[in-house]
């Protein structure tokens, strides 16, 4: 049995359909692993969730300065996992940085965060909203 080098961005000779979107979008696949992320925004919070498989908590830098919550991690591969005889590695070790605009309203001091079996959950509270005051009018 003959083993051939896989190489997903090979062209059939057959499949012409989307050249040109492989030609434009793999550059961007390659370069840009970035996590996939839902926010969804609940009465008094806002949940983030990130999808960050093959990583743990201790991988995973979250911080807020000012208005920007930024989702961090650094994760390289060992020397020694890269000689272990791979005939083809599609898994790897991703290192990214993403950035989200926190919204007017929240309580930036009162942001949570739990990682478990691969999903970051992160729950940003939002401020109490203010409540009208009755103002008494003196004579």
């Amino acid at each position: 049995m003959k083993l051939v080098k896989y190489n997903p961005n090979a062209l059939s000779l057959f499949d012409w359909d989307g050249i040109l979107d492989r030609f434009f979008d793999d550059d961007i696949n390659f370069n840009f692993n970035y996590p996939s992320v839902d926010i969804v925004e609940e009465k008094d919070k806002y949940v983030m969730e990130a999808e960050l498989p093959g990583l743990t908590d201790k991988d995973i830098e979250l911080k807020v300065d000012g208005n920007l919550l930024t989702l961090s991690s650094r994760k390289e591969e060992k020397k020694d996992e890269k000689k272990k005889g791979y005939i083809l590695k599609e898994r790897h070790k991703m290192s990214f940085s993403r950035s989200f605009t926190l919204p007017e309203g929240v309580d930036r001091g009162n942001i949570k965060a739990e990682f478990k079996n691969g999903l970051l959950r992160i729950l940003i509270a939002k401020k109490p909203a203010a409540k009208p005051k009755l103002i008494n009018i003196n004579n």
